[in-house]
């Protein structure tokens, strides 16, 4: 049986996320940080444990066939691989960032050197708008670059902007990029047993973006009700022994909840609970 081969970063930010995502989509994980590889042949698959930065690569080059990554890393390493899935945690902004009140707007950066740890994305950024600047790589603390006197501006991760105020930068301009965990795979291929495989983990992905409501309400307050929670297919509508009542399910978004919980109490709902949905197809 011919196994999917998949790339699951060993380390880093997305490292124990990817994992949680694949275990909750019912594949096995290891259980040692050492362990190099996983074969799950009970579900099809062989997991491969690397570098983050070099995933792509190995995908792009038809090695592996699906792999987990940061879209920074993809775009940076100019692999001939394609995002087929965004997961939705690891989320990061890329911005410049120079020293405070030097730099207002991208114009100035003309003939500037520039330090950063993705090359491939600055290029690709400052070539689509024309802009002619230095690019040099620089492995972790690029902040350090302008002191030592390497850069003049640099292009890096920003979160809360503390360790750039901490080096006396600050960011200015548009941000070059909006990065999170990906899906991968080769472009223009679609390998054997890859669409299960994402069909796995979107139903995580919407099971976590999900809860399940129930509630009971008066049959005569039904259609406000369901304007309220229409579900995904519509919502499951059962009579209760109660008569005049009947006991209503649907699928709801997990951001905003508890004001929908607060729409449907006003109008004469009664007994509302939400519950967690692990896994779905849809």
């Amino acid at each position: 049986m011919s196994l999917l081969r998949v790339a699951v970063p060993n380390k880093g930010s997305l490292s124990q996320s990817a994992s949680d995502i694949l275990r909750e989509s019912g594949y096995r994980q290891r259980s040692d940080s050492k362990e190099l590889s996983l074969i799950d042949v009970e579900n099809g698959v062989e997991f491969f444990y690397l570098r983050p930065r070099d995933i792509a690569l190995y995908v792009g080059e038809g090695t592996l066939d699906v792999g987990i990554t940061g879209r920074d890393l993809l775009l940076d390493s100019g692999a001939h691989a394609v995002e087929s899935l965004t997961l939705g945690f690891g989320r990061s902004t890329f911005r410049f960032a120079g020293p405070a009140g030097r730099y207002s707007d991208l114009g100035q950066l003309e003939g500037t050197r520039i330090a950063t740890s993705y090359v491939g994305v600055v290029e690709a950024f400052l070539a689509e708008r024309g802009i002619k600047a230095g690019v040099t790589r620089l492995d972790g603390a690029v902040e350090s670059s302008i002191q030592l006197g390497v850069a003049d501006v640099i292009a890096d991760v920003v979160e809360t902007g503390s360790t750039l105020k901490h080096a006396g930068l600050e960011t200015f301009g548009e941000a070059i990029l909006e990065s999170e965990a990906v899906l991968v795979t080769r472009n223009g291929d679609v390998p054997d047993g890859f669409e299960v495989f994402k069909r796995r983990i979107d139903g995580v992905l919407v099971a976590r973006s999900y809860v399940m409501m129930d509630y009971d309400i008066e049959e005569q307050h039904v259609t406000a009700a369901v304007a309220i929670t229409p579900g995904i297919e519509g919502p499951t509508i059962s009579p209760l022994h109660r008569e005049g009542w009947v006991a209503v399910r649907a699928m709801v978004p997990r951001a905003g909840a508890q004001r929908l919980m607060d729409e449907l109490w006003s109008i004469g709902a009664r007994g509302i609970l939400t519950t967690d949905i692990h896994a779905c197809r849809l």
